[in-house]
């Protein structure tokens, strides 16, 4: 059982250039947020799970 050609000329190294890497690279730190967040809901975990059940049985109608 075959799994197609095999090519020795692909698998020797080829020149890749570094100089292209390192403006490539992703800056995880670029952008950070130092701070606080809160989120108000206004309402329960009930009355929320009720209002998300009207809008699937609008969404049906």
């Amino acid at each position: 059982m075959g799994f197609g050609s095999y090519d020795e000329s692909e698998q020797q190294q080829q020149d890749v250039g570094d100089e292209d890497d390192e403006d490539a690279a992703v800056n995880v730190h670029e952008n950070e947020y130092e701070g606080d967040m809160t989120v108000e809901t206004g309402g329960s975990t009930d009355d929320l799970l009720g209002q998300l059940q009207d809008i699937k049985e609008n969404k049906e109608e």
